[in-house]
């Protein structure tokens, strides 16, 4: 990606690299519960463990297809705010927490500028400068030309 990345898309890859960073301390945490032996339930830990360390690889990953402006990555990561903010809904439903107002407060903003056309046109490449290429255009040669299709 040649061009300059607009704010937005900054900020959305700066915050899903924060929720990479969480998950990977969850993970390290519940590796190192298991290790010391301080797990209660420790076949729940090994779950909890391998799959706080996966969101964070998806995470990360995901982050990075954003920083490049890949198309693939936002699906994965609307997904998961889209899981943190019923989870945190019902968390608040529970005890309103500040962690909880945080998850729903990142989630959001990650969410919301997801959608944004500036984070949108970097992330599929239709903020090209060539005037042919818009949303709507598949590539050179699939254009159909009015004059020739009865239109």
């Amino acid at each position: 990606m040649s061009r300059s990345r607009p704010a937005p898309l900054v900020v959305v890859a700066a915050l899903v690299v924060l929720e990479a960073i969480a998950f990977l301390g969850l993970g390290v945490v519940l590796v190192a519960d298991l290790t010391r032996g301080n797990a209660a339930l420790p076949a729940a830990t090994v779950f909890m463990a391998l799959f706080a360390l996966g969101v964070a690889a998806l995470l990360g990953g995901a982050a990075r297809g954003l920083w490049r402006g890949r198309r693939w990555a936002r699906s994965p990561v609307m997904t998961w705010q889209i899981l943190l903010v019923v989870m945190s809904l019902g968390w608040l439903g529970v005890e309103a927490s500040v962690w909880a107002v945080a998850v729903t407060v990142v989630a959001v903003l990650v969410a919301v500028g997801l959608l944004l056309p500036s984070v949108v046109a970097a992330t599929t490449g239709s903020a090209s400068s060539d005037p042919g290429s818009g949303p709507h255009d598949d590539g050179p040669g699939t254009a159909v030309d009015p004059a020739r299709s009865g239109a």
